[in-house]
């Protein structure tokens, strides 16, 4: 649906969320996939408007969980858990909170850029429209905002109507974060966001990524050991299926309390 045309029905997502960062908490919380337990007994809070850095090895679990945060792996065959999250205090798979709720107060950014098949405008929009009733002259300033927003408006005024695929790929992983926003989430995960990229739209993306708190909860996973010290107040290193450390970040790499944290972190791992 081009952004010039009214949407015809609310989907049923629930009411629209207050803006502002909210904090999400691990409880008891143990995923696996078949008879394989990825993590065990994880209890973590993500601090509200704090940006959380998830480190490991591969293999280690830090997707897994992250998707588990808005529920992304609920139809994975053979995905199970047992234990809760909570956002805001609210267990996430509650009846009083509908998936499509969930997801407008936790948005995602994945590891590769994932715009859709349709004009530029409407993919920074789309979200807005799936979820409320909204004027098309509203449409065009959401747009505008959340593109001024992560530094694309001035590149991009004049090619609204154009597709995405032409963009560069920092690009088009910029205006999936303007999609992300537009709906105004309180908590905002991160897989990998600029591991396909090169270093200037990686420090692009890391520029925005701190500027958007304290509005926002952000919880990141990245391999890149530089890149969380350069974003994250706090970090959880994970390995071998349980969480090995977890704390300030200046302490969980200057002065770690755990031997294997300290070796992840120096490079020596392994």
């Amino acid at each position: 649906m081009p952004i010039d045309s009214d949407p015809t029905e609310r989907t049923a997502a629930g009411p629209a969320p207050a803006a502002g960062a909210v904090g999400m908490s691990a409880v008891d919380l143990t995923l696996g996939y078949g008879p394989n337990t990825v993590l065990r007994d994880v209890t973590l809070d993500f601090q509200p408007g704090k940006i959380t850095a998830l480190l490991g090895p591969t293999g280690s679990g830090k997707s897994t969980l992250l998707r588990t945060l808005n529920r992304m792996n609920d139809k994975i065959t053979g995905y199970r858990r047992t234990g809760d999250v909570t956002l805001g205090g609210l267990s996430i798979w509650s009846p009083a909170l509908h998936p499509m709720a969930l997801r407008r107060k936790v948005g995602m950014l994945f590891q590769r850029p994932n715009p859709f098949p349709m004009s530029i405008a409407d993919n920074v929009v789309a979200g807005v429209r799936a979820y409320e009733r909204v004027p098309r002259a509203q449409l065009r300033d959401i747009a505008e905002q959340r593109l001024r927003a992560v530094g694309l408006w001035d590149a991009l005024s004049g090619r609204l109507k154009d597709s995405p695929f032409r963009l560069s790929g920092g690009q088009q992983q910029l205006l999936c974060l303007a999609r992300a926003l537009a709906v105004k989430p309180g908590v905002l995960l991160l897989d990998e966001p600029t591991s396909s990229l090169d270093p200037v739209a990686t420090e692009s993306i890391e520029r925005l990524i701190r500027g958007l708190t304290p509005e926002l909860t952000i919880v990141i996973v990245t391999h890149n050991l530089a890149q969380a010290r350069r974003v994250a107040h706090r970090t959880v290193f994970l390995n071998n299926g349980r969480v090995v450390e977890h704390g300030e970040t200046g302490q969980i790499f200057g002065n770690p309390a755990e031997e294997e944290t300290a070796r992840y972190v120096s490079g020596h791992f392994g």
